[in-house]
């Protein structure tokens, strides 16, 4: 990535690059502030280093739209002298820093290299930082572990790019989910993220989805219809599940990533596209590529930036830390605030090997919510495979009889179940857990004994 020089003296300009390239850095330059616009919304940079007074738009306008354009963008302002509360000003505004003319090279390359030094430690995880995926509107990877955090850093470095991804990894590991962090922290961030899942369309529909159609194209087409790559300029096109491709559309695919050009159905204009493409499969590509079901081409094609996500089996030390975050993503919207989950509930999830990763982990924990109605998830609201076929032999023994001893056997279970949780939530408090339940304490006493309930 380069660094953008604005600086309106011809001179001034050609030293300030000069000096930068033989520093070993990139240059690009502007002119004016309006100039540095244009490039700013084209491409990202590094850093920008601009004069304060400039011809038309000042210093101080283009670093507020610069920070709106890339809010990470680290700036750094020239002044002249006397200007220095300009200088502060800016520094108010988000600039990094700035330097009093006449500029001394060695200072200005001593503090470009501090500065991004900075900026590389705060952007090392940022995938991983709740505050700024709310600030930014980019999705929140969660977890510690060295193998997710290798995998932010390399989503991050990637979104800088053009290049074309390949998430790689099983089914619920997240592959979506960092498709769009990518496209949120590329400067593609304001157009079109448009996704598309090549197992979730009958293969005679997807080339219909992707290319759209000319009106009279075949029956029933009664009107143009845009396709999702011709949706998706400018911005990121999301194929997921591109193993499921068949050859034919394979090749078309193949011309549209070289080419960045493809035919509506039933049209001769060509059209062309502008877009980021990020692709995804649980399949071994190499694999199908080697029995024929994929195209070589094609993989070589795509595997320009192969990222794998690791399984949830294989960061187990992150499963406290995605319940917690599911939990109060659950417990909020339903409703359910200050839940917290039980250390033999996460005992539970931690020795289980989650086949359906993080998704399923996800499910697991909103399910828990539903179930649970004191202020802890204990183990018994934490249903996993086995433990759904325990809940439906015993379901199917309540269901056993007739219809009225059926009813007789579900409400000693839910009666049984609900005083005792309520015990629970009070203590062991029996005149509270009789208010709550809105029954005698007597008859409390006597559900407790004819239930047989142990607290």
């Amino acid at each position: 990535m380069k660094i953008l020089i604005v600086e309106d003296k011809k001179s001034m300009r050609e030293m300030l690059s000069l000096t930068l390239k033989n520093a070993g850095y990139e240059v690009d330059e502007a002119g004016t502030a309006e100039e540095a616009v244009e490039k700013l919304e084209k491409r990202r940079y590094l850093l920008l280093l601009s004069d304060l007074f400039l011809p038309g738009m000042d210093g101080l306008e283009l670093l507020k739209i610069a920070k709106k354009i890339d809010p990470y963008l680290l700036v750094i302002m020239i002044t002249a002298y006397g200007t220095i509360e300009k200088a502060v000003e800016a520094m108010r505004e988000g600039a990094y820093d700035f330097l009093s003319k006449p500029v001394d090279p060695d200072y200005l390359v001593l503090l470009i290299n501090r500065a991004l030094e900075q900026e590389r430690i705060f952007r090392e995880n940022i995938l991983l930082k709740e505050e700024f995926a709310k600030k930014y509107g980019f999705p929140q990877i969660v977890g510690e572990d060295p193998k997710i955090k290798e995998v932010s850093q390399k989503a991050q470095k990637v979104a800088q790019t053009n290049s074309t991804v390949l998430l790689l990894g099983e089914s619920g590991t997240g592959k979506e989910l960092f498709a769009r962090a990518i496209h949120q922290l590329s400067p593609r961030r304001n157009y079109p993220f448009i996704t598309f899942n090549c197992a979730s369309v009958p293969e005679t529909l997807i080339e219909n989805e992707l290319f759209g159609h000319e009106k009279g194209a075949y029956t029933g087409a009664t009107s143009r219809k845009l396709g999702r790559l011709e949706l998706a300029n400018k911005g990121t096109f999301f194929l997921d599940e591109i193993g499921d491709l068949s050859f034919s559309l394979q090749a078309k695919l193949l011309r549209v990533l070289e080419e960045k050009a493809f035919e509506r159905i039933g049209g001769t204009s060509t059209i062309e596209v502008d877009v980021r493409f990020i692709l995804a499969t649980n399949k071994d590509l190499k694999k199908e590529v080697e029995e024929g079901r994929f195209r070589e081409d094609l993989y070589f094609r795509i595997s320009v930036f192969p990222i794998t996500l690791p399984p949830l089996r294989e960061r187990k030390g992150d499963i406290p830390l995605l319940a917690n975050y599911f939990l109060n993503k659950f417990s909020i919207e339903m409703r359910k605030r200050g839940l917290t989950i039980s250390r033999e509930a996460i005992n539970k999830l931690m020795n289980y090997s989650w086949p359906g990763n993080v998704r399923e982990l996800q499910n697991c924990i909103e399910r828990a919510v539903i179930l649970c109605d004191g202020k802890e998830i204990l183990p018994e609201h934490i249903i996993l495979p086995e433990d759904e076929i325990q809940y439906q032999e015993k379901f199917n023994l309540y269901l056993s009889g007739t219809l009225k001893e059926a009813v007789e056997k579900t409400r000693i279970m839910v009666e049984r179940e609900k005083i005792r949780r309520t015990l629970e939530e009070t203590s062991g408090d029996k005149k509270r857990t009789a208010e709550l339940l809105g029954i005698s304490y007597k008859t409390l006493l006597n559900k407790i004994k004819e239930l047989k309930i142990n607290y």
